[in-house]
């Protein structure tokens, strides 16, 4: 009796030794390339659009259809923080030449995508700041195997995550 449970014991052990972890393992590794994936898609449109001085319908699709071939879905969210250069505010300023100081405001993600959609470019001016970040809004495979074996990740871990942003070097126009 003792050596039959001995027995049992042993192959599942070994079950777990030879297919679960390198499962695993095999999974965090396609994490990976994913992460490098998205990243590199990320950084490559964000100073493409600093150097265009635009953002255009074709970038923007390119940029989603790249990291969506990763297998997974992602929640990106743009930011363009637009220069004003002289919001006519007063200052105290001994200059009489300055009337104000720059100021930026903010325009994201749906507002951009409207602007797309309406017009198919939008255009940056010199000094703009502009800014993608990107989050994989579905569980990995690695991240469902890891919480059925581990339970530590729990179901709000995002293993993809990537931010990039810059300063606009050229007028989009």
């Amino acid at each position: 009796m003792g050596d039959s449970l001995i027995t049992i014991v042993t192959i599942i052990l070994a079950a777990l030794l030879l297919f679960v972890f390198p499962m695993i393992t095999l999974a965090d590794r396609t994490d990976d390339i994913s992460q490098i994936a998205v990243q590199t898609a990320t950084v490559d449109f964000v100073d493409g659009v600093r150097e265009t001085g635009k953002i255009t319908q074709d970038n923007y699709n390119d940029f989603i259809e790249t990291i969506t071939s990763t297998g997974n879905t992602y929640t990106v969210d743009l930011e363009l923080r637009r220069l004003d250069e002289n919001p006519s505010k007063k200052t105290a300023n001994a200059n009489s030449q300055v009337i104000g100081e720059n100021t930026y405001y903010s325009i994201y993600t749906t507002q951009i995508e409207e602007e797309l959609d309406e017009t198919g470019t939008v255009y940056l001016k010199q000094g703009d700041m502009f800014s993608a970040g990107v989050i994989n809004s579905n569980q990995t495979i690695a991240e469902v195997l890891k919480n059925f074996f581990y339970k530590i990740t729990g179901n709000s871990a995002n293993t993809i995550t990537s931010k990039h942003s810059g300063v606009v070097m050229v007028d989009g126009q």
